[in-house]
């Protein structure tokens, strides 16, 4: 951390201090510090072993393009490469942290008109002319060519796979998309919508993409209002005309929705690849892994597939090993992170204990379940032929099983893997 503030001080001319390592950023890392002169700023780098300079050079472009199209950002202060691509902008004051953002009382007057913002926010970056470097692909055949390169094939995705391919609308235009334009990469602080951040999956596309992606569940977290956990669809079409002077479809919305969800399925599956194959060892990424479930189960209730309400069987009584039995271990450390770790730490380090807690949580519960779930797992499969969840799974992309004829068993099975995985998700 001290070379990084040294080098950031001689690159800027400035005396650097406070450098610390932001929460969450999965792909790169965000810093915080301050200059004099200079003030608070930010610092988005490629972790060091993945660089990406011609990536981030173009997410400055956009940064500058959105800043002169009236679309809220930071302000572009430097990029380059600095041991890695870099680029900094000025700090600005408001709340990122989902949970609250939906949850402060203070920010309860800007959430009830936020939807409509965020519409009409969106609708300018669409207006945003196309920066050079900007790709164009098919996005439906752009996840499946990441899904297979996985080589993790799941039914519940061939099921929505299939859909999205026998339902997709036609495209609306071809515009400026952000290609993450949802709640965690928003600042809002009490005027409104403060900053639109990490442009990095910027393309271009279909802009009801990034009005489906906004829809997606996995960024309600918890709350029941669709559109980021903070308010409903019809208002973000209304303030998207406002701007566009065209009200998206809402059935075209949905296909986008189910889109985002598969999508954001994908990457969670990429991500804990990054983990497993050694390239990135990180416990944050280990843990996304174990989210693809939730994405399963959004997958299938978008599609129409309701949840059954299982029942838990009781724990299995120790004999050999006693008490404290494995789960009683595992108890203990989760508590001790919670109650003693995280409350001794702060940014990163609190966040990745937390983090560390919840992946103990699932190791507990499939200590529990585990064992006489995946004798129902094999139990079903065997019913209709098959060994492996992905046999089924390469059964269904060939068209040699229809989805009606297992979707019964798929959904059994994701239920089971999110009542191990997280079982608050279910309610």
């Amino acid at each position: 951390m001290t070379d990084l503030a040294r080098a950031l001080g001689e690159r800027l001319g400035a005396e650097v201090t406070g450098l610390r390592r932001l929460s969450g950023g999965a792909s790169r890392e965000t810093w915080a510090f301050d200059a004099v002169p200079g003030g608070r700023l930010v610092l988005r780098r490629d972790p060091p072993g993945e660089s990406r300079p011609a990536e981030m050079e173009l997410e400055a472009r956009l940064i500058r393009a959105a800043r002169e199209a009236g679309v809220p950002v930071p302000r572009l202060v430097d990029s380059g490469t600095l041991g890695s691509p870099f680029l900094i902008t000025e700090h600005v004051d408001g709340e990122t942290i989902p949970r609250r953002l939906l949850r402060d009382p203070d920010l309860a007057e800007v959430r009830a008109g936020l939807v409509g913002e965020l519409g009409r926010v969106a609708a300018r970056i669409h207006r945003m002319p196309a920066v050079p470097g900007l790709s164009e692909v098919d996005p439906l055949e752009s996840i499946v060519h990441m899904y297979d390169a996985l080589d993790q094939p799941l039914p519940s995705f061939e099921i929505g796979l299939r859909w999205l391919s026998e339902h997709r609308p036609e495209p609306t235009a071809t515009a400026v998309v952000h290609g993450d334009f949802r709640n965690g990469n928003l600042i809002v602080g009490p005027g409104g919508l403060a900053a639109v951040l990490d442009w990095e999956l910027a393309h271009l596309g279909d802009p009801l993409e990034d009005l489906g992606w906004l829809c997606v569940k996995a960024w309600r977290f918890g709350s029941p209002l669709p559109v980021g956990g903070f308010g409903q669809r019809e208002d973000l079409l209304d303030g998207y005309a406002q701007i566009a002077r065209a009200r998206p479809d809402p059935v075209a919305l949905h296909w986008w929705e189910v889109f985002g969800t598969l999508r954001w399925g994908v990457m969670c599956l990429h991500q804990a690849e990054r983990h497993l194959s050694g390239r990135t060892r990180s416990v944050e990424l280990a843990a996304v892994g174990r989210r693809v479930c939730e994405q399963e189960h959004d997958l299938l209730c978008a599609l129409g597939v309701p949840a059954p309400v299982p029942e838990a069987p009781p724990d299995p009584v120790p004999d050999l090993h006693g008490r404290p039995t494995a789960v009683d271990l595992v108890q203990a450390v989760g508590e001790f992170l919670r109650a003693e770790v995280m409350p001794a730490t702060e940014g990163r380090l609190s966040f990745q204990a937390r983090v560390a807690a919840n992946v103990l949580g699932t190791v507990e519960r499939e200590l529990r379940l585990g064992a006489g779930q995946e004798r129902r797992h094999t139990r079903r499969l065997a019913a209709v032929g098959f060994s492996s969840h992905a046999e089924l799974a390469r059964a269904l992309r060939s068209g040699a099983v229809a989805p009606g004829d297992v979707v019964d068993l798929v959904r059994a099975d994701v239920t089971e893997r999110l009542l191990v995985a997280n079982p608050a998700y279910l309610g």
